[in-house]
């Protein structure tokens, strides 16, 4: 089956109204773009990432509507129109969009990602590129982790270099569970996934089944239950962003066992030392790498047995 694509050009006050209604009047989908890209006058619409933007649309925004091919554009148009109070009626252009293979075309755009000294993730339409590699067989999903990260690779590789033999961790705001998954390959004892989203939670267990990893994944409230506070970890990692990691400073620094280690990431260079700050009273923090202008925090935790003896 092919396609027509409507294009539109508004305001911004008009941009969500008019997709909400193309798409109560016909339209299969609805996307809005910055009018002015590819010019001078282009203007990047996003906050922190992970944070929402404060608006939704451009000044100039084109509203881009696909439709079936024998669908009537000018019908769509004009009660889209008329369902928001728009008056007159905008000019439209349509352009043709040609039958593919969208399973195929989207595949192509993920090739097997090559991590640290011998990492490998690998979508499972892909043929191994080294058998003998630390190999995770990972599809993009809903959940964050794919690898392709800054973020990811930074813990990633922490993890490959510091490889937790018969150790416990803990990967808060596990998203995938791709980095328990590293965790548990490189043969971590007891790995345990933490995440607010019930659906990261689906993603990351199909994941660890998938890749035959024996890893428990919970929401807050369940590991709260099952893992009071007082149970500690040889190694937590946390991939979030920074403003979630500075509230949850004494928390995960609580995690952390005696000697332990804790990894965060998910945080810009710039925000390197008020993250660290925050977590100042309990671990001392310091930049193991930067990667594209984020970085990763680690530090250990004072033994205190040990330090009093000293």
């Amino acid at each position: 089956m092919a396609w027509i694509e409507i294009i539109i050009e508004v305001k911004r006050e008009h941009a969500e109204g008019l997709s909400d209604a193309m798409m109560d009047n016909g339209a299969l989908s609805v996307s809005v773009e910055d009018a002015d890209e590819g010019t001078d006058a282009e203007r990047p619409l996003f906050g922190e990432p992970g944070m929402e933007p404060s608006e939704n649309a451009w000044d100039k925004s084109r509203v881009v509507a696909l439709a079936e091919q024998d669908a009537d554009p000018a019908t769509i148009v004009e009660l889209a129109a008329q369902a928001i109070g728009l008056s007159p009626v905008p000019a439209y252009t349509t352009r043709a969009v040609a039958e593919q293979d969208w399973v195929r075309l989207t595949q192509s755009q993920f090739e097997p990602i090559h991590i640290g000294k011998n990492i490998w993730v690998v979508p499972s339409w892909h043929s191994i590129p080294d058998p003998s590699a630390l190999v995770l067989e990972l599809d993009p999903g809903l959940a964050f982790g794919t690898g392709s990260h800054p973020t990811t690779r930074l813990c990633m590789e922490w993890l490959e270099a510091h490889a937790p033999t018969n150790a416990s961790v803990l990967d808060y705001g596990c998203g995938s569970g791709i980095l328990a998954m590293v965790a548990k390959k490189l043969e971590a004892k007891t790995v345990i996934g933490v995440d607010i989203d019930p659906q990261a939670i689906e993603s990351a267990q199909f994941n660890a089944q998938t890749n035959h990893c024996d890893i428990r994944f919970q929401l807050p409230e369940t590991f709260a239950q099952d893992y009071p506070i007082g149970h500690q970890f040889d190694v937590v990692v946390a991939n979030i962003l920074s403003s979630p990691l500075k509230v949850m400073a004494p928390m995960l620094s609580g995690r952390v066992a005696d000697g332990g280690a804790l990894i965060l990431s998910g945080v810009l260079a710039r925000q390197a030392e008020e993250v660290a700050a925050a977590y100042a009273p309990f671990i001392q923090l310091s930049v193991w790498q930067e990667r594209e202008g984020w970085v990763a925090l680690h530090g250990t935790k004072v033994d205190t047995k040990t330090a009093l003896s000293a």
